[in-house]
């Protein structure tokens, strides 16, 4: 594996068509730009914000934020609108840089500034021209995946107690590896091959524990017994349901409500190895758009787009309720009792038992259901949530969201390959309207959102 960095060609060519358009900033954010190559979308196409609507951030959303990250109500608002500009950026950085991109992040109270990082100096202009910050580093994204791909492989059917959590941090530009005893990870990094100047061995005191254990608060019942929290109201077909954490229960395991009415079946569920489940309702129940907030009040789920590392996220637990905190690493791998669990998302979100299979949200696009982790919300912890993206994409499911019940998307041309329903991850290439389009930011397309006529996450190939 070289480590040496690389010249991406035609580089300039795409940060000559970035610089072109990033006329349009949000306040306060570095790293926002207006969507897109010229010519593809019509002047009138919304802007990231708009897409994802950071303006349907109900008040237990905000006052949540407020709470858990220290902010105002503005500054919530604030943070939100520019998260969702700098994932768009990010977006078509990433497709602009190729091998070259090593990762992107926001920080801030507002989340106002992007740092988009990239193995080649040549590419800091382009990178600069979309208002975002250029950071130089040795390993590329590409680079760091594949060590943790091989660090995944290798802990295979092997006690991995001793060095529960690893994950790619592009902040650090290192695969860093958590653990208990130090020894444990050395060794584990050698089986797998991976080079230590890619690596990174941290200590951590606490092994992250699923949420079996659980106590009141809104919730359903497993097989009239354990109980678990709802995740995202879901459709397949005509069926309605919803999705949840794998460890909850096994297909086949019958299901309750919380006001012990008869409810479902699990259909699918997988665990360990990954942490999705998903269950289908019976006549009796009606699959919403919504996630269950503060005192009761319903936060509308419109989307499912990623949320880039740094940005704020929210969990709705039957425990305790709305807590919010950050993303901090994607694509983590980390080890239960039960066995390892790859592709979570790490955050600083607390939880306790009782939350599991709950609701992650950023602003209104859902991001996962609550895998485990470690720490109360007394006295501070970590989650990890199981993206929703790929347990929407596994099982076939349909996010329910608020635009469902509207008029449909109107027909693609013949031969077009854009599907509503699809869940898109970011590179992905579709034709719609006679045209080629690469998806920015990983998502399930719903009505509406035509690559056409949603720059923030489609862009003319």
């Amino acid at each position: 594996m070289s480590s040496v960095p690389r010249r991406h060609t035609g580089v300039r060519a795409a940060g000559a068509a970035l610089a072109a358009t990033a006329a349009l900033l949000v306040a306060g954010l570095s790293g926002s730009a207006s969507a897109g190559t010229a010519g593809a979308a019509t002047p009138s196409a919304p802007t990231a914000a708009e897409t994802l609507r950071t303006d349907a951030a109900p008040p237990a959303l905000l006052s949540a934020m407020q709470r858990d990250l220290g902010l105002d109500r503005q500054q919530a608002r604030q943070r939100l609108a520019n998260e969702a500009e700098a994932g768009a950026v990010a977006g078509r950085l990433r497709a602009a840089l190729g091998a070259d991109f090593a990762g992107a992040w926001v920080r801030g109270a507002e989340s106002g500034t992007l740092t988009v990082a990239t193995t080649d100096a040549g590419d800091v202009a382009a990178i600069e021209a979309q208002g975002a910050e250029a950071e130089v580093v040795r390993h590329s994204l590409a680079d760091l995946d594949a060590a943790k791909a091989r660090l995944d492989r290798a802990a295979a059917g092997r006690d991995t107690s001793g060095a529960p959590v690893w994950y790619v941090d592009p902040r650090t530009n290192t695969l860093v590896v958590e653990a208990v005893r130090p020894a444990e990870a050395r060794s584990l990094l050698a089986a797998a091959g991976v080079d230590t100047s890619l690596a990174r061995v941290e200590s951590r005191t606490e092994r992250p524990r699923t949420f079996y254990d659980l106590r009141g608060g809104e919730a359903y019942y497993i097989n009239n017994s354990g109980r678990c929290s709802i995740g995202f109201p879901i459709t397949k077909g005509t069926q309605q349901g919803f999705a949840t954490a794998g460890h909850c229960g096994r297909a086949g395991a019958s299901t309750s409500g919380a006001n012990r009415v008869a409810q479902g079946t699990f259909q699918g569920s997988t665990f360990p190895g990954l942490d999705m489940a998903w269950v289908a309702a019976n006549a009796s129940w009606t699959a919403t758009p919504y996630v269950n907030g503060a005192g009761g009040q319903s936060v509308q789920v419109t989307g499912s787009t990623q949320a880039p590392v740094g940005s704020s996220v929210c969990r709705s637990g039957s425990t305790t309720g709305w807590h919010c905190g950050t993303v901090q690493q994607l694509n983590t791998s980390v080890s239960y009792q039960e066995g390892t669990v790859s592709g979570v998302t790490r955050t600083t979100v607390c939880a306790e038992p009782g939350d599991s299979g709950g609701s992650y949200i950023s602003g209104s696009q859902a991001q996962g259901v609550t895998s485990g982790g470690s720490g109360n919300c007394s006295s501070g912890g970590e989650t990890f949530f199981q993206p929703i993206n790929p347990l929407l994409a596994n099982y076939g499911l349909t996010l329910k969201t608020s635009g469902d019940g509207g008029p449909g998307p109107e027909e693609p041309p013949p031969g077009g390959t854009w599907t509503v329903g699809k869940v898109y991850q970011a590179g992905d290439t579709v034709t719609y309207g006679g045209a080629t389009y690469r998806c920015l930011q990983g998502h399930q397309a719903q009505p509406g959102w035509e690559p056409s006529n949603v720059p923030a996450l489609w862009q003319r190939a």
